[in-house]
């Protein structure tokens, strides 16, 4: 059985929009998948529709934005198979509205030193609910003042450390975030550690009995810090799980769907933890 509970469509920051990423699905084999678009929920009446009809199975996902407060750094919660959303619906309109103003911020910096218009890097985010780095450098792109999303210019700009148009503000409290996926009856799963470095934090959170997963399989975490995760997720009793974390046209790295996976003892795990809290 394939599984693959981490991807993204236009509704968020990835470039292909829900069909598209369920055919894809379909045709490599996925039995189980889940769009996890960052902070908004609008995939899971359609994506249960579509998906049906390409015969593979959805689970309910998210990946809410959340601020790590004692270190000042950001990490990124996927919640699966909330049986009362609603419960989530405030959060996630708050967190697309930081993103949308800081995203605004960096289109006015970025057009203070390229002659592109706010309408080109704006079509791009039709479909989304927020706007994305992804979307500006795409507008970038169309008018040839770079090649790709991840290059040089990507660094120069948005670097979180030095980027000279990178705007960034703090996400609602982590331990907020997970009190209320666990209001909405939802799993609650770490994604990517590595990426933001969160190991410290997962630590944390599994000895408190906060989490109730961690993503181990992503392309971000080489095969060192995977054996470090499981070694957290057996020490705790943690869910591992895996996803490609696609994003089409906007992917960092080449991923496709199915490159990262969840085992099916794990997809059970979240759907038996899911039904016990109903």
């Amino acid at each position: 059985m394939i599984c693959d509970l981490h991807c993204h469509t236009k509704l968020s920051d990835g470039s292909l929009g829900i069909e598209d990423v369920i055919e894809q699905a379909a045709r490599t084999g996925i039995d189980w998948l889940s769009i996890t678009d960052h902070d908004t929920m609008a995939s899971f009446s359609r994506a249960d529709v579509l998906a049906e009809r390409a015969g593979i199975k959805v689970l309910h996902g998210v990946e809410l934005s959340a601020w790590d407060k004692e270190r000042n750094s950001k990490v990124h919660i996927l919640c699966y198979a909330p049986s009362k959303p609603n419960r989530l619906e405030g959060l996630c309109l708050k967190s697309c509205e930081i993103r949308k103003e800081c995203s605004k911020e960096m289109i006015l910096k970025v057009m203070e030193k390229f002659p592109i218009t706010q309408e080109s890097i704006l079509k791009h985010t039709t479909a989304s609910k927020s706007i994305f780095k992804q979307h500006i450098m795409r507008a970038l792109i169309d008018y040839g003042y770079a090649l790709e999303f991840y290059g040089d210019l990507d660094r120069e700009l948005f670097n979180p450390e030095v980027g000279s148009c990178y705007v960034e503000r703090e996400y609602p409290d982590v331990n907020f975030v997970i009190d209320l996926i666990h209001t909405a009856k939802g799993v609650a799963v770490m994604a990517h550690p590595a990426q933001y470095d969160n190991m410290e934090l997962l630590e944390e959170l599994a000895k408190k009995g906060k989490i109730d997963g961690v993503e181990v399989g992503h392309y971000s975490a080489d095969e060192s810090y995977r054996k470090q995760l499981s070694a957290i997720a057996e020490k705790y009793g943690l869910i591992e799980t895996g996803g490609s974390d696609f994003h089409g046209l906007y992917n960092s790295v080449p991923t496709h769907l199915g490159s990262e996976t969840t085992t099916k003892e794990n997809l059970d795990r979240i759907l038996k933890l899911a039904a016990s809290m109903k």
